[in-house]
């Protein structure tokens, strides 16, 4: 049965009453980290069931970053040398097993593709909606940023890079193609925080793949509608797709988990990266 998380807190109207419009002056990644303050965002998450994962190839490896901190990457090598690289990016939960899992799943779908998944909180990893509130709101860009950088390096300069995320990832994951370069091969965004200055979508470098739930009331139907008109006013290429489904309805700990449309967009996911790797 899930664990369900009840607040101690008299909510006053309903959930959407307290849904207020983020500032315009604030990045995607500050906006979404503000949602952590949303208490109907948070409501929408319910603590994930303890699963403990039997690794299979994966493993977590350190490696040194520019500011001196060493940060941390869980890595599912390709069976064969490659310079074909998938970078994962956590849920708002930080780097748990359900995240490894699914590195080891996309590693063994993908083939000759390593597959690394970014620890972006440095070891902590909630447990509670309320440690994942903390957790989103404290984190720093710049420290995120510099771990990035150090999972480039580490892959070195020739290496191709995808990028995948969901909710909090999905929106690291479209900030990571932009820091990329020329290195970015393709982005998928699971109803992660789009990008809205369109000058930094002009500097992007590769195609992106969004998937959206249509009853989302924060990475909302009215989000994605502007992501697509701001990637075409960048003269980018933007595939979406969006399903009758809520925030993160491809999280299979979510007692919301809808497999049929995250079977769906898997397939689709799936076509788009391989298109990308040229497999």
């Amino acid at each position: 049965m899930k664990k369900i998380v009840m607040y101690a807190v008299a909510i006053a109207g309903s959930l959407a009453a307290q849904i207020k419009e983020p500032c315009c002056s604030l990045s995607a990644t500050e906006e979404f980290a503000s949602m952590g303050n949303d208490l109907a965002f948070v409501a929408l998450h319910e603590a994930p069931e303890p699963f403990a994962l039997k690794l299979e190839g994966g493993s977590m490896k350190t490696i040194p970053a520019a500011d001196k901190k060493d940060a941390r990457i869980f890595e599912v090598k390709a069976p064969n040398p490659t310079n074909k690289y998938l970078f994962v990016f956590q849920e708002w939960w930080g780097l748990n097993d359900y995240i490894k899992l699914e590195s080891e799943k996309l590693q063994k779908e993908l083939g000759d593709v390593t597959v690394i998944a970014l620890d972006l909180y440095d070891g902590k990893i909630a447990s509670t909606p309320q440690e994942a509130s903390q957790y989103v709101q404290s984190v720093k860009d710049k420290r995120i940023q510099t771990i990035i950088r150090a999972a480039i390096q580490y892959v070195g300069k020739d290496a191709q890079i995808a990028t995948l995320g969901w909710c909090f990832g999905g929106g690291w994951s479209l900030q990571s193609a932009l820091l990329m370069g020329k290195q970015a091969i393709g982005c998928v965004i699971y109803y992660g925080m789009p990008e809205k200055d369109v000058k930094k979508l002009k500097t992007l470098n590769c195609d992106v793949l969004g998937i959206f739930g249509t009853q989302d009331q924060h990475i909302s139907p009215k989000v994605v509608a502007q992501f697509e008109k701001n990637m075409k006013a960048a003269k980018k290429n933007l595939e979406v797709h969006n399903y009758d489904a809520v925030h993160a309805f491809a999280n299979p700990s979510n007692p919301k988990y809808d497999q049929v449309h995250a079977d769906d967009a898997h397939a689709k996911v799936m076509t788009f990266l391989k298109s990308k790797f040229g497999l």
